[in-house]
């Protein structure tokens, strides 16, 4: 079973990828119901940390049920990093994950997140005074590469070991390509497969499916397996992802009723995280995936979206669950 620290995962463990404006507790709180074994919050700017910003503090948010959770950061100062790192120790996550794979040009045109693939040599720096600021383990997210040119990830994670990190994720894309094309898994088996490296490696990249999950594990032989949009408005494709594995068979879809319930239990308490316009403006990206493939549902998905009201949406939400037999899931089940 893989270890970072003193933390024992399950075998094979599914982790929740740290997403920006999706990976908040609330969220966080479906996925660890659902079978997510690790989970990591959104990324926190060490900048704003160092600074107080109100945002990137409330972002360190973590609960006891979450447990094991991480906290990410990244940045592209040392020092500020170092010192964000201090700040973080406080709140006690059970990890420390360092971001060396956000594409968005905003964080790389910084130098920061998957911008410091150009500079290997800072990023192990990095990587090595954070390592020493804390007793935290520390893990890191990160690509192939920067481009084409540059998939230097096998060397690079050996360099990351060699300085202490305690695990890595790698999502099998560039950043060059952001999302683009199909993530290559090649590199990570190699990676996973080098005899020098004896830390977890996770795989992250287009896992969508429970066959792909069970095909991946085989072929590249990785710890574990990241998943980030597959989970967005699916909580439960952890629990598919591990019954598929375990017995061969597709569990069935989420009723309408399971996903009112969700709906509903993440709606709340954002409310009560977030307070409740942040939270009803928010939530309405939500509505939409919860609901996605449902038939005869768009002029209830209308009403989620534009309500401002919260007894309203939650009447309508009731509503809808104790009438579940007038909908059906456009997508056959298995």
């Amino acid at each position: 079973m893989p270890k970072i620290g003193n933390i024992i995962l399950p075998d094979f463990p599914l982790l929740l990828a740290p997403m920006e404006d999706v990976s908040d507790p609330p969220f966080r709180r479906l996925c660890k119901q659902h079978g997510a074994d690790l989970m990591y919050s959104e990324f926190i700017s060490s900048e704003g940390l160092i600074r107080d910003a109100a945002k990137s503090v409330q972002k360190m948010d973590i609960y006891a049920y979450e447990r094991p959770v991480g906290i990410q950061i990244f940045g592209y100062d040392i020092d500020s990093m170092r010192e964000a790192t201090k700040i973080i120790e406080k709140t006690n996550p059970d990890i420390i994950d360092i971001n060396f794979g956000c594409p968005v040009k905003k964080v790389t045109c910084k130098g920061a997140g998957a911008g410091m693939l150009q500079d290997i040599p800072k990023l192990i720096r990095m990587t090595d005074e954070i390592v020493k600021a804390t007793n935290i383990p520390v893990t890191v997210k990160t690509r192939l590469g920067w481009d084409d040119k540059t998939k230097f990830v096998v060397s690079t994670a050996e360099k990351l070991q060699d300085v202490g990190v305690e695990a890595i994720s790698i999502h099998g894309r560039t950043r060059v390509q952001l999302y683009k094309g199909d993530a290559d898994w090649t590199l990570i088996g190699e990676v996973k497969n080098n005899p020098r490296m004896h830390i977890p490696i996770f795989g992250n990249g287009d896992i969508d499916t429970p066959e792909k999950a069970q095909l991946y594990k085989n072929r590249y032989g990785v710890d574990g397996i990241m998943i980030g949009r597959a989970s967005i408005g699916n909580p439960w494709f952890f629990n598919e992802v591990k019954h598929f594995m375990a017995t061969g068979n597709h569990l069935a879809a989420p009723s309408i009723k399971d996903r009112v319930e969700a709906t509903l239990d993440h709606l709340m308490m954002s409310v009560e995280w977030k307070g409740i316009n942040l939270a009803l403006a928010e939530m309405k990206r939500h509505y939409t995936n919860y609901f996605k493939g449902i038939a005869h549902f768009k002029e209830y998905r209308t009403q989620l979206v534009t309500s401002n009201d919260l007894q309203e949406i939650t009447e309508l939400l009731h509503w809808i669950k104790d009438n579940e037999a007038q909908f059906q899931l456009a997508i056959p089940i298995d």
